[in-house]
C-alpha cells in the first residue's frame, strides 16, 4: 500500500494536508505505523506550490527519510514546472535522489524526463491517466520495460462510473511491458477504484492526494486514518 501524502492540495484544503518537510515527515511516520509500505509526496515551495526544485526536493526527502524506513517517491508533474526542458534540467540537478518518481506519460517531455531519472538510478513510476493518450504512448515507448511500475490513474471522480473507467484503463494499458500496475482513483472515485484494485490483487494507494474523505463520507483527520481504512478492505 502506497500512501500519497498531499498531492497538489494546499492549505485551503484543510489542516490535515501536510505541506512542510516536517509535517510530511510526521504524516509519513503515522501512515507507515499503520501499514503503508511506500510513500509518494509532492515537495512544496514556501508558498505551498508543487515544485521539482532541487533544494525543496532534498529538504523533503531528508525529512521524510529521517522519519521512515520505507521507499519514498516524488512527483514530476508538469504543473510543478510547466516547461519540459526546465523540468528535465532541474531533475538532473537533484543531489538528494528519491527512490522513485512519477512521470505522467501524456505530458510533454515525458520520455526525456523518464530517461533522465533512469540515468540517475531513480525508479520511474509511469503515470497513465484515463482520458488521455498516455496508454498508447507508453505502449510504444522503448523505456516501458525499464520502469519500476505503472500508475494507472483513474481521473473519473464519479463513484457510479469510476470502476468501469478503471477497467477500460486497465484494458488500454494491457500487459504494461510486463511491469507491475498500481491502480488508484481520485475524489469520489477513490474508494470504488480502491475496492476494484483490492479485488484484482493489484498494488494500491490511498492518501490525502486522492481523497479527503473516508468510505462513509466523513472527513479524514489524517493520511494514517485513510491508510487504516484502506487496509480494512483487504491485504
Amino acid at each position: 500500500m502506497q500512501v500519497c501524502l498531499n498531492g497538489a492540495r494546499g492549505a485551503d484544503h484543510g489542516a490535515a494536508v501536510p505541506l512542510s518537510p516536517g509535517a510530511l515527515a510526521t504524516a509519513a511516520a503515522e501512515a507507515v505505523a499503520v501499514g503503508a509500505l511506500d510513500v509518494h509526496v509532492h515537495p512544496k515551495t514556501p508558498c505551498g506550490e508543487d515544485t521539482v526544485a532541487p533544494r525543496a526536493v532534498a529538504a523533503t526527502l531528508e525529512a521524510v527519510r529521517a522519519a521512515v524506513g520505507v521507499t519514498v517517491g516524488v512527483t514530476t508533474g508538469a504543473w510543478a514546472e510547466p516547461d519540459p526542458a526546465a523540468r528535465v534540467a532541474q531533475v538532473r540537478e537533484w543531489e538528494v535522489l528519491p527512490d522513485h518518481a512519477s512521470v505522467n506519460w501524456h505530458e510533454p517531455g515525458a520520455e526525456e524526463l523518464a530517461r533522465a531519472l533512469l540515468e540517475h538510478g531513480v525508479g520511474v513510476e509511469a503515470g497513465i491517466w484515463s482520458g488521455t493518450d498516455g496508454a498508447a504512448r507508453f505502449a510504444a515507448s522503448p523505456l516501458g520495460p525499464r520502469v519500476l511500475r505503472v500508475l494507472a490513474e483513474v481521473t473519473d471522480p464519479d463513484p457510479a462510473t469510476a470502476a468501469a473507467t478503471a477497467r477500460h484503463l486497465l484494458a488500454a494499458i494491457g500487459t504494461a511491458h510486463g511491469r507491475p500496475v498500481l491502480l488508484h482513483g481520485e475524489e469520489g472515485g477513490t474508494w470504488p477504484v480502491l475496492t476494484l484494485a483490492t479485488r484484482l490483487d493489484l498494488a494500491r494507494r490511498i492518501g490525502i492526494e486522492d481523497t479527503l474523505h473516508l468510505p462513509d463520507g466523513r472527513r479524514a483527520r489524517s493520511n494514517a486514518e485513510l491508510v487504516a481504512a484502506a487496509l480494512r478492505l483487504g491485504p
